[in-house]
């Protein structure tokens, strides 16, 4: 036995100096595994290991397992289900999917469409679908979460078609969503079909973030007994080309780091992105392995298929695995192509000895040896031990051919992503080598196929989806309401927030606060408040929160804080409600989406309020925001710390002043830019109506400052203005006047055109209006529907804008004054009666003072008191050398450098 086992060691170890020596180590090793069990096998290995450390001994170390299947045959479970059934039915999905995406491309409009991703990885859902996805319920929400990779949206729909989900024309209409009787959007979009898909996915990288996170809120909403979400799990499917996306495994630590045994990863690992090999010089699925068991997960590997266990069975010296082992990927692409006579050449020739493994296979037995991710027995042993919660995340991976099936054009190559028809001569083979029932005569037509209702494969398919709790994926759609507090009701708060004398400044970001914290008390929504903040809490005022709701931690504080004889404590706790997720806005984002489609996926409404930096959201995850907006989230996003010249000394990367910009583009998305208390006030309360009670899918977009100033009680009757995007706030009428303008301010600039407007009237008799604009984008979108309906209704009396209505019979031209970019004011200039002149921050930021950084910007109300002249000269109503004079007057260095270039 001891040369036995020597000689096996040989293959492994070389120049091994005494491979007796290593056979007795090993005999050892195999009578306690024998005796007392892999445990104790475990406890000594760490100790021998220990051992060598304390004596300086280098180990070397490996992230990484042999190059084969994680579960051995001898640990393989039966198969549950009717495998030929099963065969049958996936074959007949895989052939809609193709034909539908085949049928596409041959319309004159070529509206696109994948093929090989969801050919490579059929078997993979179609097991889950049998036997592991859970179902919506007869509550309707409580199914998995389940992030499809987006290019295999194809097979989603053929199945979908099978179950009789979608019709024929659907099917049809892929990818031309306008057609007569409806279509198909090209990957998962729950904004495009809200009963179907839970979440979008093909903005490549997102999937893998928010999936994480969604089971990290499932685990949330478990823990602070708002609902039981611990029988459903949370899968994501995903390519090994996506994980070079920064965001995939950017957040796999939190998931081990909580525990997240809810959470599953499939990663298709297919070997092959867009144009050419994941990893040609090296192999991915080790590279993938090392990573997601260096971050603590269960890592399963299906690599092999059934076919390959004799081989290995009967490989007494390990030479088979050391062969799979040295391999690297392009070399394996190559053989998934090059046919059996290849394979053995350049595979098992390598060394003689394997093959004598093979020397009773034919070339074609050799070249039907299928990779792990095609073999339903792994893939289910391996789901099948995913799914058995042990304080773990697992990712499997599964090794697949991208365009499995598809013939010589399509089948491994690296032209297969752009793969989107098939030829007749191809489409007979797929037909012939699947078993589909059309004839000849028709095959060429690619048509669809689904066995009568009757049949055993559509009672199988039908009965294993009911026992599973119905199809998938699958979007609630049923209304979620809830009851809300409105304004009115908190008249002491709002007492609170305004400033009763010089001295009790305060800023809008404390007043914020200040909301959020009685809000939190609320009877009625309190605890369905979110609220989430990327480690800003202290920096926005928020460490009175930590002792009042908690910081989440789902294993809660196993620590006596630093600070904890303090009342504002970091105080971490299993039902804690504040989700502090650290320095990532993505990872806040990605629970952001988790909280505001809480509604869909568990039926509850919770109100996420997301506060960052302003500069860090829409600039850095504004594809995450697309993404919110996409599955119809819901909730506050607040730009703590906003605007460009407001948060001074920090500088150029920390000043905002484009995301009110960046925000037009998104149009869930309402944004605001409040100067007061009040508004702020005023603008969440009316989100709490329309998003909980009246049910719209929107987001509401604050800005809030960190500048301290006087907040005044709120006017009476400003309420719709604040709203709809502009009040008027203050009228001053000059001695002797001749002349009026109408300023507006917003935000922090606000209080400078209010110094601005007592500057004209004092110093020029100018009178004036200035008006607070809350919201530039709604002034705008209300302007564009108003013109709209007019151009589409020629013959019915022409509407006013919002604008248009507030500034009629207002005398003189418009100047706008904003921390953001001129453009923003500008959105509105065509319905300003007297003309607009727009000042903004546009440039580069800097390390100053608010005066020096306003000044530098041309914001100040020196600049705005300039502009307005410069307006009025330029209609013929001031000379010009008027306006030469306050240039001097007011200090303006009129060779300044534009801030545009400084």
């Amino acid at each position: 036995m001891a040369s036995a086992a020597a000689n096996q060691i040989k293959s492994y170890i070389p120049d091994d100096v005494d491979p007796a020596e290593t056979a007795e180590w090993l005999e050892s090793l195999d009578y306690v595994l024998e005796s007392k069990g892999p445990e104790r096998v475990s406890q000594l290995l760490s100790a021998l290991e220990e051992a060598a450390h304390r004596n300086g001994v280098d180990l070397p170390f490996t992230a990484t397992t042999p190059y084969c299947n994680t579960i051995t045959r001898a640990e393989q479970p039966r198969y549950p289900g009717d495998r030929e059934l099963e065969r049958r039915i996936k074959s007949y999905v895989r052939w809609n999917a193709m034909a539908m995406v085949t049928r596409a491309n041959r319309d004159k409009s070529s509206p696109g469409g994948h093929i090989s991703t969801f050919a490579s990885s059929a078997t993979l859902y179609e097991v889950a679908q049998n036997h592991f996805f859970r179902g919506p319920g007869e509550d309707g929400t409580s199914a998995d979460q389940i992030y499809f990779q987006g290019h295999a949206s194809p097979g989603m729909y053929s199945r979908a078609f099978m179950e009789g989900r979608l019709t024929e024309q659907n099917l049809c209409n892929f990818r031309r969503e306008l057609g007569e009787g409806g279509g198909l959007s090209s990957y998962p979009h729950p904004w495009l079909m809200p009963g179907f898909w839970q979440f979008p996915t093909v903005s490549m990288g997102l999937g893998p973030i928010m999936a994480i996170y969604q089971a990290r809120f499932n685990e949330y909403l478990t823990d602070r007994g708002i609902k039981d979400c611990s029988k459903q799990h949370v899968w994501a499917f995903l390519g090994d080309g996506e994980c070079d996306e920064p965001e995939t495994l950017g957040a796999i630590t939190l998931a081990a780091r909580e525990k997240l045994d809810n959470l599953i990863f499939v990663i298709n690992c297919n070997l092959q992105r867009l144009d050419g090999p994941v990893r040609g010089n090296g192999k991915i699925i080790q590279e993938l392995e090392g990573a997601f068991r260096g971050a603590g997960w269960n890592v399963i590997k299906v690599v092999w298929s059934g076919d390959w266990d004799p081989l290995l069975e009967a490989d007494d010296t390990g030479l088979l695995l050391r062969r799979m082992g040295e391999i690297v990927d392009g070399e394996s692409q190559k053989y998934g192509v090059a046919g059996g006579a290849y394979i053995r050449e350049h595979f098992f020739g390598k060394y003689p000895e394997l093959l004598s493994l093979v020397e009773n296979y034919s070339d074609e037995k050799i070249g039907k040896l299928r990779r792990g991710g095609h073999d339903p027995d792994k893939v289910y042993a391996a789901f099948k031990q995913a799914t058995q919660r042990n304080g773990k995340p697992t990712v499997v991976l599964a090794k697949t051919i991208k365009g499995y099936g598809l013939g010589e054009s399509g089948e491994g190559r690296n032209v297969t992503h752009n793969s989107k028809k098939l030829n007749e001569a191809e489409l007979r083979e797929f037909r012939t080598r699947f078993g589909i029932p059309i004839s000849d005569e028709r095959v060429a037509e690619a048509p669809f196929y689904k066995p009568p209702a009757d049949s055993p494969e559509m009672v199988y398919l039908r009965k294993r989806r009911e026992e599973l709790g119905g199809s998938v994926p699958s979007r609630s759609t049923k209304p979620v309401t809830m009851e809300v507090p409105h304004l009115a009701d908190y008249g002491k708060t709002l007492a609170k927030l305004v400033s009763k004398e010089p001295g009790k400044e305060q800023s809008t970001t404390m007043g914020f606060v200040r909301l959020l914290t009685d809000l939190l008390r609320d009877k009625q929504i309190g605890k369905y408040i979110v609220p989430i903040v990327p480690d800003e809490s202290r920096t926005f005022g928020m460490e009175g929160l930590f002792s009042q709701i908690g910081i989440y931690a789902h294993a809660g504080q196993l620590y006596d804080p630093v600070d904890s004889d303090i009342l504002a404590k970091y105080k971490e706790a299993k039902d804690g409600q504040l989700l502090e997720e650290g320095i990532t806005e993505a990872g806040s984002m990605s629970s952001f989406n988790a909280a505001g489609t809480a509604y869909s996926t568990h039926g509850v409404n919770m109100i996420p309020m997301f506060i960052y930096y302003s500069m860090f959201g829409f600039q850095r995850i504004g594809d995450l925001i697309w993404a919110a907006a996409d599955m119809r989230a819901k909730g506050f996003m607040l730009g703590g710390t906003a605007g460009r010249t407001t948060l001074n000394g920090e500088g150029l990367q920390h000043q905002d002043g484009h995301s009110l910009v960046n925000a037009i583009a998104f149009p869930t998305v309402r944004a605001y830019d409040p100067a007061y208390n009040y508004e702020t006030a005023v603008i969440i309360f009316h989100g709490l109506q329309k998003m909980y009670v009246e049910g719209e899918t929107c987001i509401y977009y604050l800005m809030l400052e960190n500048e301290n100033v006087m907040m005044p009680e709120m006017p009476s009757g400003c309420e719709e203005g604040i709203v709809r995007g502009m009040y008027k706030l203050k009228s001053v009428e000059a001695e002797g006047s001749k002349h009026r303008v109408q300023l507006f301010g917003s935000g922090s600039i606000l209080h400078g055109v209010l110094d601005a407007q007592k500057l004209l009237a004092e110093k020029y008799n100018i009178s004036s209006d200035v008006w607070s604009v809350t919201s530039y984008n709604e002034l705008r979108r209300d302007a564009q529907e108003t013109a709209r309906w007019n151009m589409l209704n020629p013959t019915a009396p022409a509407k006013k804008c919002y604008v248009e209505q507030v500034l009629e019979g207002a005398e003189g031209p418009c100047i706008a004054a904003s921390d953001y970019l001129r453009c923003l004011a500008e959105q509105i200039a065509p319905w300003c009666p007297g003309g607009m002149l727009a000042l903004g921050t546009d440039g580069m930021g800097r390390s100053e003072s608010r005066p020096n950084l306003r000044r530098h910007f041309e914001v100040d109300s020196e600049f705005v008191t300039i502009a307005t002249l410069y307006k009025l000269a330029t209609s013929g109503k001031l000379d010009r050398q008027v306006v030469a004079d306050a240039i001097k007057e007011l200090g303006v260095d009129p060779q300044k450098m534009s801030p545009l270039y400084a």
